[in-house]
């Protein structure tokens, strides 16, 4: 995840954002080590030539002929529609509907531009489609609002939902996301799912669990800062919590400083997560804390914050492009610890492309009427999993690797391993099943 700077208060910085865009776009022409000017410059010709834009519409059946014409459209056409009228769960039969998921926006807080709008958003939309494609073969249509408020957003988003199998929700600033995330998921019956929230905490929870291993520590007695208390932050505590962390262990660090009980200022979901305590800054809460997750701005650590951890301690400095310590400086203070950053240039890099195409195939494939916590642990435990396995020669190559083996280097699969589909995919599918939200057993 490369994400970018947030400047909106109530929205620190997301880790995903940037990676899962430009990682992928700088990987398809093999130079990573471009100049801000070059990269600009590339950019740009990337989404401009041949065709601007990066994503288009395909058709899937021959229309060629009278004959195809006439089954294409009307009059053949009117038996599908029949068939759905009198029972809606045909439409996952006779139309693209199981396979087509909404990436939808308000762009209010596109990567760390802030609130650019909903049309600068779109080409971070359509790349979010050229992933879910690409990794999942997903079909996307990238939908961005011109919104008056969360109320408008979501009664658009439910007049709309009736055309997807599933809706993403991008790069929608908090505390609104919260609100219209909980909203969509009480009154729709298909996945609603904000990446900027559970994608990134799927990711972070995979990764954590490993790196807690390599340290041989427990996730039920590890003290965790999380720098961050924005949509990001809040979601990955409490997956964090739902895997074995303690939330008396958790402690939020927004602006203002520590989280605490006697704070007057904490909105509602920050709340969860206030305890009585006499920390107040960030320095205080990182001492003798096994495990600082980042989802906040650069260079907000210093090396005495990370001198002052416990030992064999876990630093997870995921804004982007520049992390809250660099991992030279983070070393430098501390050899023992594990590092990971959004970066694609360091070990370790937690990215959103991880989770969100294969948790949205696995919950497609079964036709899920959401995506549940037991289908997000999953997906954790799957990714976890993966991570210890050996890793194919492909994946090698792809990232111009002699050899790569589960450790403090390797805590978390690479986005290009090709395995991920076929074992996140199943977990997350299974999950539905068991857990009662599939229509569809597989």
């Amino acid at each position: 995840m490369l994400g970018g700077l947030r400047r909106n208060p109530t929205r620190l910085t997301h880790p995903t954002s940037i990676s899962r865009l430009i990682a992928f776009e700088i990987s398809t022409n093999g130079s990573n080590n471009m100049t801000p000017d070059e990269l600009k410059a590339a950019a740009l010709k990337y989404h401009a030539e041949p065709t601007p834009g990066k994503i288009g519409i395909e058709i899937t059946k021959p229309c060629r002929t009278q004959k195809e014409l006439a089954l294409a459209y009307t009059p053949g056409v009117a038996a599908p529609v029949r068939e759905i009228a009198a029972d809606s769960q045909n439409a996952y039969r006779y139309t693209s509907k199981g396979n087509l998921v909404a990436v939808i926006t308000d762009g209010t807080a596109v990567l760390g531009l802030g609130n650019v709008g909903a049309l600068a958003g779109k080409p971070v939309m359509e790349g979010k489609a050229v992933l879910f494609k690409q990794f999942a073969g997903i079909d996307v249509f990238d939908i961005e609002v011109n919104s008056k408020g969360p109320e408008h957003f979501i009664d658009t988003v439910i007049a709309i939902a009736p055309t997807f199998g599933g809706i993403n929700l991008e790069d929608v600033a908090a505390p609104h996301c919260f609100q219209i995330e909980r909203e969509l998921v009480k009154r729709l019956d298909i996945p609603v799912f904000h990446d900027d929230q559970h994608g990134t905490a799927i990711i972070i929870s995979a990764g954590l669990l490993n790196a807690l291993e390599i340290q041989g520590k427990n996730i039920a007695d590890a003290r965790i800062v999380c720098l961050g208390a924005g949509a990001a932050g809040i979601a990955s505590m409490k997956l964090l919590v739902s895997l074995g962390a303690r939330k008396e262990n958790v402690v939020l660090v927004d602006r203002s400083g520590v989280v605490h009980a006697g704070r007057k200022d904490l909105p509602d979901y920050k709340q969860e997560f206030a305890h009585v305590s006499a920390q107040r800054t960030l320095a205080d809460a990182l001492s003798g804390a096994d495990v600082l997750i980042g989802v906040s701005g650069p260079d907000l650590v210093t090396a005495d914050m990370v001198k002052s951890m416990a030992a064999k301690p876990i630093v997870f400095a995921l804004s982007n492009p520049d992390p809250e310590i660099h991992p030279s400086a983070a070393r430098a203070a501390r050899s023992d610890l594990i590092m990971a950053t959004g970066r694609t240039d360091f070990p370790n890099q937690v990215n959103n492309v991880l989770g969100f195409p294969f948790i949205f195939r696995g919950a497609l494939d079964v036709q899920a009427s959401c995506i549940n916590e037991a289908m997000k642990i999953a997906a954790v435990n799957a990714l976890r999993t993966l991570a210890h396995e050996p890793v194919p020669q492909e994946v090698l190559d792809a990232y111009n690797l002699k050899s790569l083996r589960f450790g403090p280097d390797y805590i978390i699969p690479k986005p290009f391993d090709p395995r991920l589909r076929d074992r996140v995919s199943p977990a997350v599918a299974k999950a539905a099943v068991d857990s009662g939200v599939a229509r569809k057993k597989v």
